[in-house]
């Protein structure tokens, strides 16, 4: 019982850094018609105080897992958080768009490694017959923070400011980074803590072959690229469709979007059965019919009380669909799960840069229904593609 109970205390330290990393992403979203306005600038434009996070954090992603093998993955993470303070901090003194872009591309390189390490470090020490559950209690700390991340900068932005949601960032990762580090500090202790030094000998270049080098692996990366990108390119946008369609508050907008993370905590309850129900294939197809819905209630729906159910309905399939995803991700290269998970992690965070980049191009260009109709139509051919490759799928070895 003690390591049971040592085990669930570092889990839900690591679940609190994925809190506070994922209100980060999700934080300048429902902001982006205030930091036009302050900076003299389309929605669109604005909107790369997102892709620039987004981009960061897809990118250093995938340099992660050879460090954290280096160096001990707990220890990395909570470097990470220390980090991540300091860029929240300079974009409280952001004087112009172009320094906030920059102050969120350091929070994101910076917080590149805190999601997909804290998955590691499950999948090293949590054995496999309990590691989906524990994954899905981990998966709460993220679904939270996503929804905080929506709600604060609303909330801030109507209120005080935007620039006190990035101070309330900097306390929660000098927070989180504190209790990490004294964590990572009784790791050692009880030697907890140490480096596989064959892992550690293992360099970037080498591993990443590997992982690109299995066929089953880069179906696995290409599909939440294009899930990224079709998901969370229309999410960014809804607060500010939304608020500019139904004249609502920023503040309600963000939290309209923020019920999302209802129903990624229905997934969370219902998965096992639902997992037994329909499998791996019916998961993924339900996924993508299920975001198809929520895209058009968005689109369609005639008052802003739609938007309820289409939030909680895109949480929902968003996670029917990730999870498959993600599940396979941690076994796609059992060899290599580190930088394995830092590869699918990064691929999904570049789908969403990009996504949110080309969503910007056309919300400027077309209108934001043309964002929603496509994604609403996407969104089921993916989930369907990738329940065609499941049934090909090679059969990797339980490590």
């Amino acid at each position: 019982m003690p390591a049971l109970s040592s085990e669930a205390r570092a889990i839900a330290l690591l679940a609190l850094a994925a809190f506070v990393s994922a209100s980060a992403f999700r934080i300048c979203d429902p902001m982006l018609p205030q930091l036009a306005a302050e900076f003299g600038t389309t929605t669109g434009q604005a909107a790369r105080a997102v892709t620039a996070f987004a981009v960061a954090y897809g990118v250093l992603q995938m340099f992660f897992g050879p460090l954290g093998d280096r160096y001990g993955k707990y220890r990395v993470v909570s470097v990470a958080t220390f980090a991540c303070a300091l860029g929240s901090a300079g974009a409280v003194m952001a004087g112009s768009l172009d320094v906030l872009v920059f102050c969120r591309v350091l929070s994101g390189a910076a917080g590149a490694g805190i999601v997909p390490l804290s998955m590691a470090w499950i999948g090293d020490n949590v054995p496999y017959e309990r590691r989906q559950a524990t994954l899905a209690r981990f998966l709460t700390g993220t679904i939270l923070g996503m929804s905080a991340g929506q709600l604060a900068g609303g909330l801030f932005a109507d209120t005080v400011g935007w620039r006190w949601a990035f101070a309330a960032l900097v306390c929660g990762y000098l927070a989180v980074g504190v209790l990490l580090l004294m964590e990572v500090r009784r790791q050692r202790a009880s030697g907890l803590g140490s480096v596989d030094p064959g892992a550690a000998r293992q360099g970037f270049v080498a591993q990443a072959r590997l992982v690109l080098g299995t066929p089953w692996a880069r179906v696995v990366l290409a599909t939440v690229f294009v899930e990224g990108l079709l998901v969370f390119g229309a999410l960014a946008f809804a607060p500010s469709y939304l608020h500019e369609r139904f004249g609502i508050s920023l503040t309600a907008a963000g939290a309209l979007v923020a019920v999302y993370a209802v129903g990624g905590l229905i997934y969370t309850v219902v998965a096992g059965r639902i997992l037994k129900r329909l499998g791996e294939r019916g998961l993924a197809v339900a996924g993508g019919l299920v975001l198809g819905v929520a895209f058009l209630s968005y689109l369609l729906g005639p008052v802003w009380m739609w938007s309820l159910l289409a939030s909680v309905l895109a949480g929902f399939g968003y996670y029917l669909l990730h999870a498959t995803l993600q599940t396979n991700a941690t076994q796609m290269v059992p060899s290599a799960r580190g930088t394995a998970v830092a590869w699918f992690a990064s691929c999904l965070f570049m789908g969403q840069a990009a996504g949110v980049a080309l969503a910007g191009a056309v919300v400027d260009e077309i209108g934001a229904p043309a964002l929603f109709g496509g994604s609403a139509v996407m969104l089921p051919l993916l989930g369907a593609f990738f329940a065609r490759a499941l049934k090909a799928r090679p059969r990797v070895g339980v490590v």
